[in-house]
């Protein structure tokens, strides 16, 4: 089980307002904002803010991972999510739909961040199984 992911960004301020947009419609917020970093999370307890960005040389010819995927509670909220990021300025890398190479009822929007890293809002459908 993942305490939490840091995640490399070239500029802080326009990473914040990225993510403060985009992850609302999962439910995370801001939780915490220090000088070079800033943890996300969906409740304020230590631990619970799960995913942080850390102000830092992103710029990299290869990312250090291929997707970082935010489970969602419903299909709305993978909708939501990915609306919301392309209003801040995200990347379309993926519209939301059913990704059946993966397996059925597996409801994804993916969308690139400032730095280019793949985001991803998921839903597994268990109605389509």
């Amino acid at each position: 089980m993942l305490n939490h992911i840091t995640v490399r960004v070239s500029d802080l301020e326009k990473s914040k307002e990225f993510y403060s947009h985009t992850l609302k419609p999962l439910g995370y917020k801001l939780l915490l904002s220090k000088e070079t970093s800033a943890g996300y999370g969906v409740e304020d307890v230590e631990g619970k803010r799960d995913f942080w960005i850390k102000q830092n040389d992103a710029r990299q010819s290869v990312h250090s991972f291929y997707c970082l995927a935010f489970t969602a509670a419903n299909k709305q909220e993978v909708d939501d999510f990915y609306k919301a990021g392309l209003e801040v300025g995200g990347k379309d890398n993926g519209a939301p739909g059913y990704r059946t190479k993966y397996h059925p009822g597996y409801y994804a929007a993916f969308v690139l961040d400032p730095d280019g890293h793949n985001i991803e809002a998921v839903y597994d459908d268990p109605s389509v199984r």
